[in-house]
């Protein structure tokens, strides 16, 4: 059994190896923590870490590096994940307040996470599982040009445009827009694509053609909304930490590429959704991802289903950092989104 001082020995040892990438010994301990102990006191604290398999040697030298079961210690009992600063709370607001819209909002979340963190960062993008179409909106930019405009109660806008095969006046386009928010206004997102892809009855013949293209595009699009997909920025970040992993990074970037890899794993983390959680190594062995950890938290917006947002990087990994950066930007995202 690691005693509190092995315990703590152990946490200076993941301190120490996560800022220098070199191995940790007794000495280095000893000049950089206050433990009150001579060296020969803290190898026998380091023999007990290794007998639990918490610490290992990489090669001959004195020096030890945490293993993957060691960084898991460190992760659910030492690690003390502080509140960011007022300044840095304050950085996360100003930066992503300045978001336009959803896209934008979420091209910011993973630029900031990846540049507080140093590691590769994802977002997933929020489905509309739960959303419905608040109402339909139809623009004429040329007599065959329409924009379709779906907006849902959750706040989101999907436009697209269509090419129609026949010209359309305003005023038989007025009526169209009528008829297909008759269509799929307060639906969900299913029941409106299924409502609109199918046989609308009723219709003038003459317009047949013209609303059965726009229900066919607003049925695409609320389609789209549903989709499960990530948002990813800082790759540079993870090709810098090369040297961390035994193989080649490529396999980890074809991982990471694929992502419904990330999806499911992120699947597997959503046990508690308001907590940080944290997959280390072997947990991920399984999605092709061993040699990596991943640290991640939910994030509500109103109307759709919960999605995750965390950081991607070797188990060599500032956890406490980037613990404590994907929560307060989690909770920023939450906060902010279920005001809007």
């Amino acid at each position: 059994m690691v005693s509190e001082r092995g315990l703590e020995v152990l946490r200076a040892i993941v301190q120490d190896y996560v800022a220098s990438r070199e191995p940790v010994g007794s000495k280095t301990i000893v000049e950089r923590h206050a433990f009150g102990v001579s060296a020969a006191t803290i190898r026998n604290d380091m023999a007990l870490l290794e007998e639990e398999e918490l610490i290992a040697a990489p090669h001959t030298s004195s020096g030890r590096i945490p293993t993957d079961k060691g960084y898991r210690v460190f992760v659910d009992q030492l690690t003390d994940v502080r509140p960011l600063t007022r300044a840095q709370r304050q950085a996360i607001e100003t930066f992503l307040g300045e978001s336009s819209d959803l896209d934008e909002l979420l091209a910011r979340t993973v630029r900031l996470i990846a540049s507080l963190t140093k590691q590769l960062a994802v977002v997933q993008y929020p489905s509309f599982g739960s959303a419905r179409v608040r109402h339909v909106e139809l623009v004429s930019l040329a007599p065959a040009r329409v924009l379709c405009i779906l907006i849902a109660d959750s706040g989101q806008v999907e436009q697209r445009l269509v090419e129609l095969e026949q010209p359309v006046d305003e005023e038989t386009l007025a009526g169209l827009r009528v008829r297909l928010n008759e269509i799929a206004g307060g639906r969900t997102m299913a029941d409106a694509a299924v409502a609109l892809s199918g046989e609308i009855p009723g219709t003038d013949r003459r317009h047949a053609l013209v609303l059965h293209t726009l229900a066919l595009t607003l049925a695409e699009q609320a389609r789209a909304q549903r989709s499960d997909r990530l948002v990813v920025a800082g790759a540079a970040n993870l090709v810098r930490t090369e040297q961390d992993f035994a193989g080649s990074i490529l396999d980890v970037i074809e991982a990471i590429e694929e992502q419904v890899v990330l999806l499911k794993l992120f699947g597997e983390m959503s046990g508690d959704e308001h907590a940080v959680a944290v997959r280390i190594g072997r947990e991920n062995a399984s999605f092709g991802l061993g040699e990596t950890s991943i640290v991640s938290s939910a994030f509500e917006i109103p109307g759709r289903d919960v999605s995750r947002l965390g950081v991607v990087g070797p188990t060599r990994m500032d956890y406490t950092t980037s613990m404590a950066a994907v929560r307060a930007v989690a909770r920023y995202l939450s906060r902010t989104l279920g005001e809007s």
